[in-house]
């Protein structure tokens, strides 16, 4: 996942990112973390866990408003058909109220996973 990029599908209830969202993803030694900004996000971090395909990470985020919130997600990491990686997340937020799931894609034109291999 270092160095991918990857843009929600959507904008979930509950929720503050949406397609305009971009995430960028970092990963070393079962360490993952990403910056992410776009939409109603000025600036948002994460930073967590890999283990197999499965993200573990909190996340905070300042939004276009001057608010900040803060919660954590789990992410499961599969391989679409044409290469690229898909996350499907489950989240709550820790600093207020609110949960959901969400999908987030790699960014259409980036280098692509080998389809015969694990995602990495």
């Amino acid at each position: 996942m270092d160095g991918l990029t990857f843009v929600p599908l959507d904008r979930p209830e509950h929720g503050e990112v949406d397609a305009s969202t971009r995430f960028a993803y970092h990963e070393r030694d079962g360490a993952v973390w990403a910056e992410y900004s776009g939409g109603d996000i000025v600036r948002g971090r994460l930073v967590g866990t890999r283990h197999e395909d499965e993200l573990d990470f909190r996340y905070v985020q300042l939004n276009r408003s001057g608010g900040t919130a803060s919660g954590h997600c789990v992410s499961r990491v599969s391989l679409l058909p044409d290469g690229r990686l898909r996350l499907d997340e489950t989240w709550e937020w820790e600093s207020r109220d609110g949960k959901g799931t969400s999908v987030v894609e790699q960014a259409h034109g980036q280098p692509c996973a080998d389809a015969g291999r694990p995602p990495s």
